[in-house]
């Protein structure tokens, strides 16, 4: 388990007796497809790294809409800002896109240790800044771009050069509501981009036919977003 706390950015530069006691209070966790691993209000008294698998963070509306506020990729930890609220509890959901391999992190025992390690509280502080560049980054993003500007972005951040090709790794609902628009606005603008020849759509597996094209859209709006 200290190898694969190692894997993640929050770990991989706390010393081996740090990690040692991480590890002795962590949680091996193994979820199906679809499983919830907490719910929106829950107490928050662990954080995670994910290992393997996708987990979606998602906040449900008073009218029961669901909107994903992000898509949670190996080898990274969630959760872990809440340790220094006083009775946290989580702000969002969480539920594996696909079997999923997490640690589970004792939240009170890990903010005890950074009392005790100025170094360590400033290898968190910096992960968290970078998060919060990138969270204030997505809110300009999805505020002021239209949707055809954020999925073209999207695009090409999911098919950089020379690639050519992708493999959609999340269902089409669950990425419109990640870039904030509904599933028939996605669908009528892959159908768009797919009549014009920019991009060929067959399923779940995108080829990029005019990346120029693509370029064009995403800098009227600000550029590719590497948020998303």
């Amino acid at each position: 388990m200290i190898d694969e706390l190692r894997a993640g950015a929050l770990f991989s530069l706390l010393p081996t007796p740090q990690l040692e006691r991480v590890a002795q209070r962590a949680r091996r966790l193994q979820l199906t497809e679809g499983q919830r691993l907490f719910e929106q209000g829950d107490s928050a008294d662990r954080f995670f790294l994910l290992l393997a698998g996708q987990v979606k963070l998602y906040r449900l509306a008073p009218t029961g809409h669901e909107k994903v506020i992000e898509i949670i990729q190996p080898v990274n930890t969630f959760a872990e800002a809440l340790m220094f609220l006083d009775q946290p509890h989580y702000p969002v959901g969480a539920q594996a896109l696909q079997a999923a391999t997490l640690i589970s992190i004792d939240a009170h025992d890990f903010a005890a240790m950074l009392r005790s390690s100025v170094d360590t509280c400033f290898l968190l502080l910096g992960d968290m800044s970078q998060r919060l560049r990138a969270l204030i980054h997505e809110i300009d993003h999805l505020t002021l771009q239209s949707a055809s500007c954020r999925l073209a972005s999207y695009l090409l951040q999911r098919i950089p050069a020379p690639h050519t090709t992708c493999q959609l790794d999340v269902t089409k609902q669950i990425l419109a509501s990640r870039l904030s628009m509904t599933p028939e606005t996605l669908s009528r603008l892959l159908r768009i981009l797919s009549d014009e020849v920019t991009i060929t759509v067959q399923g779940s597996h995108i080829t990029l036919n005019n990346r120029a094209y693509l370029q064009q859209l995403a800098a009227a709006c600000g550029g590719v977003d590497s948020t998303f």
